[in-house]
């Protein structure tokens, strides 16, 4: 056919006969892509004194909002023990461990939509990066004026401080909260890849909403961290929705063919 790009029968088998290999490359985009945020969050601060000196000045910004209330919510669920632990499972549980369940399920179900989560979550990690570098703030829970206290320390095991996961863990990357916001793309991907299933929904909605909340509540985060969530990833979205409509086409006429495919195919230009 006139025009036709026809790519060797070698090429075309190694990509689209073994989808297997298609599978092992994105698991290990993936986890390199997660394995070096940590690893970079974790040795972006060398300065605790500007990390608890930019903290004053974020609680000083909310009271000048009128919006210092983490230790009044927290006062709240400290008087009922039930819902400390919701508020610390919601904060440990239902961050990396739920997104890792539910891009499996997206993987394996919905991969357009994953695709779409996968690139927001990953280009909104890359954004918190900067600010951690550049604007390292101290969480209330080591903030002695914020008046809250670590909640996940003293009312279970669980924590992020543990000396096994130091390394990956930076104690002054209070903004921008990506709890808040990985919650918000999770449940993006989530809403379009199982509308209109209105328990699905109920729950994608509710997801980010709790997660607020929690990290609030737990006293790792102050309000502004979440509007700040919020922030890079609406930023991640815009992305997400840059790859789906001329990224990946962009991509594909460079490699030769008619598609990368957020579904995870290449095919044959015709």
């Amino acid at each position: 056919m006139a025009g036709s790009r026809t790519l060797g029968p070698t090429r075309r088998s190694f990509l689209t006969d073994r989808p297997y290999l298609r599978d092992a490359a994105e698991l290990a985009l993936v986890a390199l892509a997660f394995l070096l945020y940590f690893v970079v969050r974790a040795n972006v601060v060398d300065n605790p004194e500007r990390a608890f000196a930019n903290a004053g000045d974020v609680l000083r910004v909310e009271r000048d909002l009128g919006i210092d209330w983490e230790a009044d919510l927290q006062g709240v669920v400290l008087g009922s023990r039930p819902l400390v632990k919701l508020s610390n499972l919601v904060y440990f549980w239902l961050d990396f461990p739920l997104i890792a369940a539910v891009g499996l399920l997206l993987y394996g179900l919905r991969r357009r939509q994953y695709t779409f989560a996968r690139d927001a979550i990953l280009f909104s990690g890359g954004l918190a990066l900067i600010f951690y570098a550049l604007l390292p703030v101290a969480p209330p829970r080591l903030l002695p004026e914020a008046g809250v206290i670590d909640t996940l320390q003293r009312y279970s095991n669980l924590s992020y401080q543990a000396q096994s996961t130091q390394f990956f863990v930076n104690p002054y990357a209070a903004v921008p909260s990506l709890h808040v916001g990985w919650a918000f793309l999770l449940s993006a991907g989530v809403i379009w890849a199982f509308w209109p299933n209105k328990l699905v929904l109920a729950a994608a909605v509710l997801h980010p909403l709790a997660q607020t909340a929690a990290t609030v509540l737990t006293g790792n985060h102050y309000l502004l961290d979440a509007v700040a969530g919020f922030a890079v990833a609406a930023a991640g979205l815009a992305f997400a929705v840059l790859m789906q409509r001329w990224g990946y086409a962009v991509l594909g006429r460079a490699l030769g063919v008619d598609s990368l495919a957020p579904l995870g195919d290449l095919r044959v230009s015709s």
